[in-house]
């Protein structure tokens, strides 16, 4: 006799925003949470979500590496089963401010610091219950060739060099005009 297995519906981590869903320009980061450059990072989204409210969107994205950060790839885990109770950026903050202390124990820790009620937390964390969803981000950022992190993207174009506020601003206002454009030469035409 077959049993029948639940489906279980997973948030994807491409799922997960912050900021005005409809917001004209979107701002995607392939990092991860060991990494000191994108913890750097992390507070310059920060800074940049509160600049651009409403008119920017943010998603992260996870690129592991795991051959120099062996933890990444469950604190990674962590973040997605964080979002599964809607708590990711609770969770991806918390991650950042303890990227030293990553263990899977410690994510445990983390997760009651983040809010998440999940009693099998640490089992999913074990289990690699999100490991695919993570593994899904690598291949992306991989296919869209991701190498450094932090590694930007606005509107889908990928930022070159150092992710400043100045850069990533200059960026998120190029992509703010090109937006503005596209209605008003719709019009001229009419």
């Amino acid at each position: 006799m077959a049993f029948k297995k639940d489906d279980v519906i997973i948030i994807e981590p491409k799922e997960m925003f912050v900021g005005k869903k409809d917001a004209p320009v979107t701002l995607v980061e392939f990092g991860e949470y060991e990494s000191e450059e994108c913890a750097k990072a992390n507070e310059i989204v920060k800074q940049l979500l509160e600049e651009y409210d409403g008119k920017m969107r943010f998603q992260f994205r996870h690129f592991p590496l795991t051959l120099i950060h062996q933890r990444s790839l469950k604190a990674s885990e962590s973040a997605v089963a964080a979002g599964q109770e809607g708590k990711f950026w609770e969770m991806h903050n918390v991650l950042f401010s303890n990227r030293r202390n990553l263990g899977t124990t410690s994510l445990k820790l983390h997760s009651k610091e983040a809010g998440i009620k999940n009693k099998k937390f640490l089992d999913d964390l074990v289990n690699g219950v999100y490991g695919w969803q993570v593994q899904d981000d690598l291949k992306e950022g991989i296919n869209r060739g991701v190498k450094d992190l932090p590694t930007f993207f606005v509107n889908d174009v990928l930022v070159t060099g150092k992710p400043t506020f100045a850069n990533l601003s200059a960026a998120i206002e190029a992509a703010l005009k090109k937006t503005k454009k596209k209605p008003a030469s719709s019009k001229q035409r009419a």
